[in-house]
């Protein structure tokens, strides 16, 4: 091992997280890592002087120079105009993929589900993630779910690359694709196009209802899950808390240029400057960080000593249990315990080793698609506040001369024609426009023409979705919904 320094990115964030990474520094540095701490400032603090995403300029530079990042949890402002910091860096730095391992460690950590092994490969950039929202009417407020075929492609490759390289025997693909057709429908797509590539490892699909209480039930069955932002965000913390708790859940966020280590908890601000707080999430976000920058012997030199110490019934408060823990200690004290088994193995937990790691590359995504694309409409969404009778009545009597009205609908649900008197509105409706003629190609100037023609009218637009088709087949959602 080289004995040149490692440059990292070092944030103690807030709440609890100042006392977590302290313990977690001191650890690293009895266990002998080789690391040049550079300390950055993110966060609550940040935010209060004016910096909307939590970050100042300056501090990428110090984050793009170093090798990795340790972050620990980090508090959001509440209130408007204050952007999820974690989304912020993940996007910006293109960490495309959260790994979340969610380990049960019986007896010694209660649990319900003593063989539960698994990892959450979580999508990490696109989603409802993207935080693009609107608020169009007193009524409604949107948000967008982008779901793109090369994020598909790069976190769906990375599960089964990561299943390969650390001998998983199966990748399950979590998804909703019997509803939103088109954006999960995508995911899973993508998800059987690239399981042929690897046939030693078992693939399955489940729809993520029943999938989350399959998970939840009966986590053993699973082995490598792969799934979008949102999902794989919320399922990853049931995941963790299942296993045994939050506390002890550490992730990865891997991108081709760089990665981020942190618990996946958050900042606990109730429980700050108490010693309460456990820092096992974060140590071992630390560890996976070591074994990233090719410190295998030393991640696993702490992880084997967390694991005695554990094993040792030495717990913090949020994994203590009358009648399986021995002592109950502060954050501070838990720390020196792991120090003082620094070199020490469990005995009745399995040890564990970490090898040369092998980075997981990005492989090229395939070529953009050479499908035909063709313009066959517009949905346009307008604000009214009138009954649906009225606003059927006003926009049915409209003459518009280059588009022609097909169907109107509410919340996804068609009022017309042939629309029900029990269905419930609100105040946006969607207003489908299409030439007379089925599937009949547009203009962008005939779009235009018949928005020019609604506004002449008084019609107040929120916006339009354009309808195409992709080799002769619909790409947009029926008339029904």
């Amino acid at each position: 091992m080289s004995t040149k320094k490692i440059p990292i990115s070092v944030a103690h964030g807030d709440g609890i997280g100042p006392e977590i990474m302290d313990a977690t520094l001191h650890i690293l540095e009895e266990a002998g890592a080789n690391l040049e701490i550079h300390k950055v400032e993110i966060g609550e603090k940040v935010y209060l002087k004016g910096f909307p995403t939590g970050i100042e300029p300056q501090t990428w530079d110090t984050i793009r120079k170093t090798r990795a990042f340790l972050k620990a949890p980090i508090t959001t402002p509440q209130g408007g105009g204050f952007k999820s910091l974690n989304v912020t860096i993940r996007t910006s730095l293109g960490l495309y993929a959260n790994v979340r391992p969610c380990v049960a460690y019986p007896p010694f950590i209660h649990t319900k589900h003593p063989l539960m092994d698994l990892v959450i490969v979580r999508e990490n950039e696109e989603d409802l993630y993207a935080g693009i929202e609107y608020r169009q009417t007193p009524e409604v407020c949107s948000s967008l779910k982008l779901i793109s075929r090369p994020g598909c492609e790069k976190i769906v490759r990375y599960a089964f690359e990561y299943a390969r390289h650390h001998g998983r025997k199966k990748v399950t693909c979590f998804t909703k694709d019997n509803i939103m057709k088109f954006s999960d429908g995508l995911f899973h797509k993508v998800f059987e196009e690239i399981a042929l590539e690897y046939p030693e490892i078992i693939n399955e699909h489940w729809i993520v209802d029943i999938g989350a209480a399959k998970l939840a039930d009966t986590p053993e069955a699973f082995d490598v899950l792969v799934m979008p932002n949102l999902y794989g965000d919320i399922l990853s913390d049931v995941a963790a808390q299942i296993s045994g708790s939050v506390g002890i859940g550490g992730s990865a966020n891997i991108g081709s240029h760089g990665a981020m280590f942190e618990a996946i908890h958050g900042s606990a601000p109730r429980r700050a400057g108490q010693n309460l707080a456990n820092p096992s999430g974060l140590l071992l976000a630390a560890v996976m960080m070591l074994s990233y920058l090719d410190h295998g012997d030393i991640a696993a030199r702490i992880h084997n000593a967390w694991l005695a110490t554990i094993e040792e019934g030495i717990h913090t408060y949020d994994i203590y249990k009358e009648g399986k823990s021995i002592v109950k200690v502060g954050t501070r004290e838990f720390a020196e315990a792991i120090v003082k088994n620094l070199g020490n193995k469990p005995t009745k937990l399995k040890p564990v080793s970490y090898e040369t790691h092998t980075k997981i590359a990005t492989i090229d995504n395939k070529p953009p698609s050479k499908e035909k694309r063709t313009l066959v409409g517009t949905d346009v969404f307008l604000y009214n506040h009138e009954s649906a009778q009225k606003f059927i009545e006003h926009l049915t009597h409209l003459k518009t001369s280059a588009l022609h009205l097909k169907m109107i609908s509410n919340r996804g649900v068609r009022i017309w024609p042939d629309g029900m008197p029990e269905t419930s509105c609100i105040d946006q409706w969607r207003c489908r426009f299409m030439h007379k003629q089925k599937d009949h190609p547009v203009t962008q100037h005939e779009i235009i023409t018949t928005l020019q023609e609604l506004s002449n009218v008084g019609c107040d637009i929120i916006k339009t979705e354009n309808l195409y088709m992709f080799d002769n087949m619909h790409a947009f959602s029926s008339a029904q919904g």
